[in-house]
């Protein structure tokens, strides 16, 4: 998911919410209570995904952007992307939805290693109908420009259905990057959803009305998917994990839990974000995990499943012996950077680290570092720099 907060669901706590979907998916496996995004905005989480390394190290520290003049990464081309390493465990694999690494060659999904890409190449669309972003079409189906009708949520579900037939029909495994922009800005759910929450939420806003229709829609959607893995006997067989790129934007009416902060600070609701995985068979039910977990684990943890080799160079864990019951201690170190432009931050970097219970926040280049401790501060409210 796209800027989903850490409080924004049933399961996690939301009371004006409805998220059956995924708080059943949810509850068909492991949750991580202690699950971090690599950044607190979408580029360089998503490099971390696919790279299994540090943002900064793959070329992308900020967000990639419509205009060079505002861009703030480039992909490296030494990183290795996960589906070309699954490729030689014998995957198929694709992207559906948002890819935001790359507007051109040679960062585009096919170049970077994915047999199927459907979706759009940019950091957000300004519509969810019309499907532009600064007036230009990055709707694409592989290399060819295609303009569908409907509502964004909607085509990437029906996308993600076909793909998940097409595969039915042969042997060969497949991994399936579903990448929704929802709930990203703008706070667009179809009219049908918000006059339904709005019935239902006595005294909502309009403003968080809007916010959790877009997410009921977005749940009824990976309800749909996950009921066609079931139909096609895939889901047996199938490691799904869900989580979002960053916390969710508070000024739209995103909830992060209790923590500070929400997307674009190094605060926890900015960094902290829902995360389960479930594999029927392999994974209990109902199990919960506070082992401290971050996005480039992902890409490890998805080799280690697939039986595919780990570059050396990944800086991710496998979290799948904690998600198979194992015990599990990953003593490390976690770095937090993004660099952004404008009159906020003029370029420059501004960062949080994690040792143990400790965390360093530098939440503005020119603002002081503050300093917490997260056992016994877990929302970051005594600074003890």
């Amino acid at each position: 998911a796209d800027d989903l907060g850490y409080g924004d669901l049933g399961y996690m706590g939301a009371q004006d919410m409805r998220t059956p979907h995924i708080d059943r998916l949810a509850a068909s496996g492991m949750t991580f209570t202690n699950f971090y995004a690599n950044c607190p905005v979408c580029s360089p989480t998503r490099a971390s995904l696919l790279s299994g390394r540090y943002p900064e190290l793959v070329g992308v520290p900020g967000v990639i952007r419509t205009f060079p003049e505002n861009n703030w990464g480039e992909l490296s081309s030494d990183a290795v992307l996960l589906p070309s390493v699954l490729k030689q465990a014998g995957y198929h694999s694709a992207i559906i939805g948002k890819w935001h690494l790359g507007l051109e060659a040679p960062n585009t999904p096919n170049e970077r290693g994915f047999d199927y890409f459907k979706g759009f190449l940019c950091d957000m669309i300004d519509d969810y109908y019309k499907h532009r972003r600064h007036g230009i079409n990055y709707f694409r189906e592989n290399e060819r420009e295609i303009d569908p009708p409907g509502h964004a949520t909607d085509l990437f579900t029906t996308w993600a259905i076909d793909y998940l037939n097409n595969r039915k029909l042969s042997k060969k495994p497949f991994f399936m990057y579903l990448a929704y922009n929802a709930p990203h800005t703008p706070i667009q759910p179809p009219n049908g959803w918000y006059q339904k929450v709005k019935t239902r939420e006595k005294g909502i806003t309009d403003k968080r009305a809007k916010l959790v229709a877009l997410i009921e829609h977005l749940d009824h959607g990976i309800g749909d998917v996950v009921a066609t893995l079931k139909k096609n006997g895939q889901i047996e067989n199938t490691l799904i994990i869900f989580s979002s790129d960053n916390g969710g934007q508070v000024n739209v009416g995103g909830t992060n839990g209790n923590h500070r902060g929400g997307k674009q600070d190094m605060y926890e609701g900015g960094l902290k974000v829902p995360t389960c995985a479930v594999w029927p068979g392999k994974i209990k039910a109902g199990t919960r995990s506070n082992l401290v977990g971050i996005t480039m684990d992902l890409y490890p943890t998805a080799c280690a499943a697939a039986g595919a080799k780990v570059p050396d160079h990944v800086r991710g864990k496998s979290l799948l012996p904690t998600m198979l019951g194992q015990a599990q201690k990953l003593d490390r170190d976690l770095v937090f950077v993004r660099r952004e432009g404008g009159l906020r931050y003029n370029g420059q970097d501004y960062h949080a680290f994690r040792r143990g219970d400790w965390k360093l926040v530098h939440n503005s280049p020119f603002e002081p570092y503050e300093l917490y401790n997260l056992n016994t501060d877990p929302l970051e409210q005594n600074d003890l720099a």
